[in-house]
């Protein structure tokens, strides 16, 4: 399997906390931590577990913290493909609380690659599968060269702009940022709708639909940061590897679920036996 990720990178600042707090509260960390992470990245590092490696197309500030994210990446196992913008790194400050949900503040741009980013797109001819999170039009074009793309919703102005047709999109059936009602054309050949512990539902291009329940947790919660891109990486993993919808979606639940129990964004994430 040749798998990659077109997407983003955020620099994130964990908290554990027992609440969010209240406006003029303060509260006390109990525990904090930062690495690498945001929708790209997550799911890069998914796919990279499941296929014993993924290339990753990306852009990063160019600055000490976003050298330093691609560092840490590599080290998961990622070859990144970056291209450097003069602008700070993007970075997000993150609440973990006691029932494990996670509550995100984003700090900065949202950096994405470029179509025309002196990238090695043409690796991507040999891919099986790709997962695009963020990027512009030309970018989504260039992850068209995979046999099988999937996004994500919340890249949806820029897959309208960019025409190219989906074998999925991974929507959302409760985040109004993440909602889709028929904006793509051609419409995809898939839309899978998540709502979180109870699971979702898909429709294909063709009239087919299901349903599909969220898989059980494999131990304790830890904090809910990334499961939703653990899914979606699993999801592409299995299209790529030619499973059909519930097959693959099965294999998604079972990387949500996974991410779930670790700390942060890579810890608990499902590896292939």
């Amino acid at each position: 399997m040749r798998v990659a990720v077109v997407g983003h990178v955020e620099w994130i600042e964990f908290a554990r906390v027992a609440r969010v707090p209240a406006p003029g509260e303060i509260v006390h960390v109990s525990e904090s931590w930062e690495e690498p992470g945001g929708g790209g990245a997550v799911s890069a590092v998914q796919l990279a577990k499941l296929a014993g490696g993924a290339d990753f197309f990306c852009a990063l500030g160019d600055t000490p913290l976003g050298r330093r994210a691609q560092s840490d990446l590599e080290e998961q196992g990622l070859r990144v493909h970056a291209a450097l913008r003069p602008l700070p790194q993007r970075r997000a400050f993150v609440h973990v609380d006691e029932a494990s949900e996670r509550t995100i503040t984003v700090i900065g741009q949202r950096l994405g690659p470029r179509g025309d980013d002196a990238l090695p797109w043409d690796l991507l001819d040999d891919a099986d599968a790709v997962y695009f999170t963020a990027g512009d039009a030309a970018a989504a074009r260039q992850a068209r060269r995979a046999r099988k793309l999937v996004a994500s919703a919340r890249g949806l102005e820029t897959l309208v702009e960019s025409g190219v047709e989906l074998d999925a999109l991974v929507a959302s059936g409760k985040d109004e940022g993440e909602r889709y009602r028929g904006e793509l054309h051609p419409p995809p050949q898939v839309v899978v709708r998540t709502a979180g512990a109870a699971g979702g539902e898909w429709k294909a291009q063709d009239g087919t639909r299901g349903r599909y329940r969220a898989s059980r947790l494999p131990g304790p919660p830890s904090d809910s940061y990334g499961a939703g891109d653990s899914f979606a990486a699993g999801l592409t993993f299995g299209l790529g590897e030619g499973r059909p919808v519930g097959e693959a979606l099965n294999l998604a639940t079972r990387c949500g679920a996974a991410a779930l129990t670790g700390r942060g964004c890579f810890a608990g994430q499902l590896t292939r036996p």
